[in-house]
């Protein structure tokens, strides 16, 4: 299944993702965030499953379940960029900009902005045609 999406990632010209790949590609994005600064905290664990419940109305099992699968592809994606590339081009602005606001709402959850989960904001959302205002807009709209 990972090998699939991970293919499907990586094609020179990714169809749009269906919405279980949609869901796995997003959750992952917030793993690697989370993941980012080397502490992958309880309350950042927590708020992706949050985010993934509601996003998707999952139950918390569902959630956490989503969330396990999102973090074996994560750790056997390719780099950020080819990740990212394949969620901008299958997916409209608007929820590019969700998905920013969703990995910012990670990012806070532990109360501490390491310099590694900051930098790799600023390269996600440029990869995704997120602005850096819009991305801080997003940010500030959390705190």
């Amino acid at each position: 299944m990972f090998n699939d999406l991970i293919r499907r990632m990586t094609d020179p010209a990714p169809d749009t993702l269906p919405d279980p790949d949609a869901r796995l590609a997003l959750g992952a994005l917030l793993v690697r965030v989370a993941r980012s600064d080397n502490d992958y905290a309880d309350a950042e664990i927590a708020q992706i499953d949050r985010v993934l419940g509601k996003r998707y109305d999952l139950s918390p099992f569902e959630a956490a379940k989503l969330r396990g699968e999102c973090e074996t592809l994560e750790a056997q994606a390719p780099d950020t960029v080819r990740f990212t590339r394949a969620i901008k081009d299958a997916v409209v602005y608007e929820d590019r900009l969700a998905v920013i606001k969703a990995m910012w709402s990670v990012v806070l959850a532990d109360g501490v902005r390491e310099d590694e989960e900051d930098s790799l904001m600023r390269v996600v959302a440029s990869l995704l045609g997120v602005s850096d205002q819009d991305s801080h807009a997003a940010r500030r709209s959390l705190t």
